[in-house]
């Protein structure tokens, strides 16, 4: 390797509140177009923007979750650029006074542990959107206003990441932070969650950064991994050449997997900033600082330390189960239904976690309540099915919802425990194969796994695995 990556993340986290930012419009996703405007948001002459208190204490609880320190002197500012999706020509931000500095994430990527650190987190309003030649107009572009003053908070981290792995799982444990915070639902796909990123290249060796390029509007972990590597990619090739990186803008082409340039990147002084006049310097008192930390939740970092202390389930368990609060509460649930931690792990991050990821699903939307669950392991430890039998109900219940009992009873799947059916079953295999009996006489034992399997295939899989071994050795031992 002769270059090392220089990776710095910026993320947009829109914050759950039920109006904007500077105005009493609604947030709600998925309105008519423009429907969710007021002439505040679109900029008429002569109004003016009042600041919503809810979505100040979101930002100070994203901020206090993520370590960082509290600024109890803020300021906002105007970025000023023009573009179709922003109609006062302006957007109000923070630039020198911001909500929040100083912060970090842990992150741990294949055993290796690293702390990022968090520059700062400012608050600001979102754009609007452009829709470029949808339904039967192709030939035209509209402009949605909803979005338009939408609060959100911007969280920039230091330029410590160095691998497109160590940004994913960056992204992965602030996503986390913010569900558990509930500051944000995160939801990508709506937008409430976006990342831009800032990579470079240097020589191994080199402490001045190389010249960077920022990827815009990355609106996935899987997209964010594949555009840096791609990046990286590209950089190295241009340095290997001889010729310079250019600062610029660039789009990912997810169809395509490249980048693609955009617009040359901007400087601060290119949005001439300065203090927005219609906003009064805001305060934040160590009693309204320390109000809103009492309300900061178990993180995922403490919940993972509790896992393994309090469940005994080791460490890379422990931070599937609470990649999401609503998987860690799920798995909590069920050990208090049924005190066997490992064991419904395993199931979670096995068969659940799988079923759910084939139907893009999220553990909120899962068909098989903790209950459910619980139930199915009770009947595999009373014997009434077998462990593989299980994977077979299972399957249905996620499917139809049905409890377990039901489709045992349905489906005629009771385990047969009985050890004089069972007994039979092994003498009329045993006399059927007289060959392999011989040669199990002679010391051939790995015939042993035969028998079993014939064992099972008679009773059609139904026959309790563990004594059909215990009776079937010890018929084996007597003769």
């Amino acid at each position: 390797m002769k270059y090392e990556t220089v990776i710095g993340l910026e993320v947009h986290v829109q914050l759950k509140t039920q109006t904007k930012i500077f105005c009493s419009c609604s947030t709600e996703f998925g309105r008519p177009a423009n429907e969710n405007t007021c002439p505040i948001c679109l900029g008429m002459p002569g109004v003016l923007p009042v600041l919503n208190k809810k979505a100040v204490e979101f930002a100070m609880q994203a901020c206090l979750a993520t370590h960082c320190q509290i600024n109890p002197c803020n300021t906002f500012d105007r970025k000023n650029y023009f573009y179709p999706d922003l109609p006062k020509g302006y957007q109000i931000t923070q630039l020198n006074l911001p909500i929040g500095e100083h912060g970090h994430i842990n992150i741990d990527v294949a055993g290796v542990k690293k702390r990022i650190g968090i520059t700062r987190i400012h608050m600001e309003e979102d754009a609007g959107k452009l829709v470029h030649g949808e339904n039967e107009d192709q030939g035209k572009s509209y402009v949605d206003l909803n979005r338009t003053g939408i609060p959100l908070i911007e969280i920039v981290s230091e330029p410590e990441i160095r691998s497109p792995e160590e940004a994913r799982e960056y992204l992965s444990q602030l996503k986390a932070i913010l569900e558990y915070t509930a500051v944000s639902d995160c939801n990508m796909e709506e937008g409430s969650l976006r990342c831009d990123a800032n990579i470079s290249l240097r020589p191994i060796g080199q402490k001045e950064f190389g010249t960077r390029t920022e990827l815009k509007n990355l609106n996935s972990f899987r997209f964010v991994q594949r555009a840096i590597e791609y990046e990286v990619e590209r950089q190295t090739q241009v340095l290997d050449q001889g010729d310079k990186v250019i600062q610029e803008t660039r789009l990912y082409d997810s169809d395509q997997g490249v980048t693609r340039s955009m617009r040359s990147k901007e400087e601060a002084h290119d949005y001439r900033y300065f203090p927005e006049p219609d906003l009064v310097r805001l305060t934040m008192d160590t009693e309204w600082i320390e109000r809103i930390r009492k309300t900061i939740p178990e993180l995922p970092e403490q919940n993972r330390k509790r896992f393994v202390t309090e469940h005994d389930i080791p460490e890379y368990d422990a931070g599937v189960l609470t990649a999401s609060q609503p998987l860690a509460n799920y798995f909590e649930e069920c050990v208090s239904l049924h005190p066997q931690p490992k064991t419904i792990s395993n199931w979670i991050m096995g068969d659940l976690l799988h079923e759910l990821k084939n139907d893009d699903r999220e553990i909120q939307d899962c068909p098989v309540t903790p209950g459910s669950l619980t139930d199915l392991l009770k009947l595999i430890d009373k014997g009434t099915i077998s462990g593989k039998m299980a994977k077979t109900v299972f399957e249905e219940m996620y499917q139809t919802g049905k409890p377990a009992e039901e489709i045992v009873k349905q489906k005629g799947m009771a385990q047969i425990s009985d050890s004089s059916a069972i007994d039979k079953m092994i003498d009329d295999v045993l006399t059927a194969n007289p060959q392999q009996l011989e040669g199990y006489r002679n010391g051939k034992e790995k015939l042993f796994g035969y028998f079993v399997g014939q064992v099972m295939k008679a009773s059609k899989g139904q026959a309790n695995p563990a004594l059909v071994n215990q009776l079937l050795k010890d018929k084996l031992t007597q003769q």
